[in-house]
């Protein structure tokens, strides 16, 4: 089990303070047969602390001068504490070094320093049904990602997962700061509190300007809030839903083909990818799409078009010319969407 803050604090707390009296007792032990063997055998100081150090290890050696039936016998009860009270001492220092260095800082670590190398990632603040589908997705693609989620439950299958996550309230600058905010490209927010997705998004864009967000919302007045904070994007799970189950009474089969669509890789599903001008065209040149043969170079048909001021044009004429800064939505077979990418680098 994994334990809270608090529990962790609390025994940090008590470690810290069985390590200051082991070490008292340590000293302690070292002290008293230091002036015992000085003071009592009459050994010099460097004997005494000799003495002193072979007797507490055990080790053996024999003594500096020969001891008296009664030094012999407040010699033997010294060895005897100092075994116990050293023994007390070794284990509560090993104690304290472990937990400085245990497995969970180790890991904690390790994923700091990934995410410290991360660039133009992605952070989904939320690891709830709607971000663990938004995670599933971005793996899917390929796609570098860091998770917040203040529940450290909810976070657990991740530990051995290899996924980069922090334990952490989004709400917050600073952890928003340890995922690489600014660094990053992209903002989901898809936390269930829609005034908690309302806060991330403002600071976000305090943080990072040039920032993607695409954020979650539950109610409708919320979206104008959420665009004006500086969302790009705002979805609503539910309403998304219930246009959905509407639809398939309405239109069944074109909403069950849609329903294909998709940017995962599974065998025999129809892909869609997007491409931008600059890996099209990529001498710079404005061209038409029929000059440019696509569906012959890669099998693709292209289906939508993104004009610069971001405007989109269904099913495109072959002798539209494609606009710096625009892009094409091209529809596939997965085979086909591989060549398509291979054929412009993506």
């Amino acid at each position: 089990m994994y334990k809270n803050p608090l529990q962790q604090f609390s025994l940090k707390n008590q470690l810290g303070s069985r390590l200051r009296i082991a070490l008292l007792l340590l000293v302690g032990v070292f002290l008293v047969g230091i002036f015992g063997f000085k003071f009592f055998s009459g050994y010099s100081w460097i004997d005494a602390i000799y003495m002193t150090v072979i007797t507490i290890s055990t080790i053996g050696f024999g003594e500096v001068q020969k001891l008296s039936p009664l030094e012999k016998l407040l010699t033997s009860t010294y060895i005897i504490c100092s075994i116990f009270f050293v023994g007390y001492a070794i284990s509560v220092i090993t104690e304290y070094i472990l937990s400085k260095n245990n497995i969970g800082n180790l890991r904690a670590k390790k994923v700091k320093s990934k995410i410290d190398s991360l660039k133009d990632h992605v952070i989904v603040c939320g690891y709830g049904r709607n971000g663990m589908q938004a995670v599933s997705k971005l793996k899917a693609y390929h796609k570098s990602f860091v998770i917040i989620d203040k529940d450290e439950k909810v976070l657990e299958p991740l530990y051995d997962s290899g996924m980069l996550y922090i334990n952490g309230n989004a709400t917050e600058d600073e952890v928003l700061k340890q995922a690489g905010i600014d660094r990053a490209s992209t903002l989901m927010c898809t936390l269930p509190g829609d005034t908690d997705n309302v806060f991330i998004v403002l600071s976000a864009k305090q943080l990072n300007d040039r920032l993607k967000i695409i954020s979650r919302a539950t109610k409708e007045s919320t979206t104008y809030k959420l665009k004006l904070a500086g969302a790009d994007n705002v979805i609503m799970p539910d309403k998304i839903g219930g246009d959905h189950m509407a639809s398939l009474v309405v239109t069944p089969d074109l909403v069950e083909f849609l329903g294909h669509l998709s940017v995962s890789r599974q065998e025999g599903s129809i892909n869609i990818e997007e491409i931008n001008f600059d890996h099209i065209c990529s001498d710079g040149k404005e061209h038409a799409i029929k000059e440019l043969d696509l569906r012959k170079k890669t099998g693709c048909t292209v289906i939508g078009y993104r004009d610069p001021e971001g405007n989109y044009s269904v099913n495109p004429d072959a002798n539209m010319v494609l606009k710096k800064n625009s892009k094409l939505i091209f529809i596939g077979k997965p085979s086909q969407i591989e060549k398509l990418k291979q054929t412009y680098k993506l």
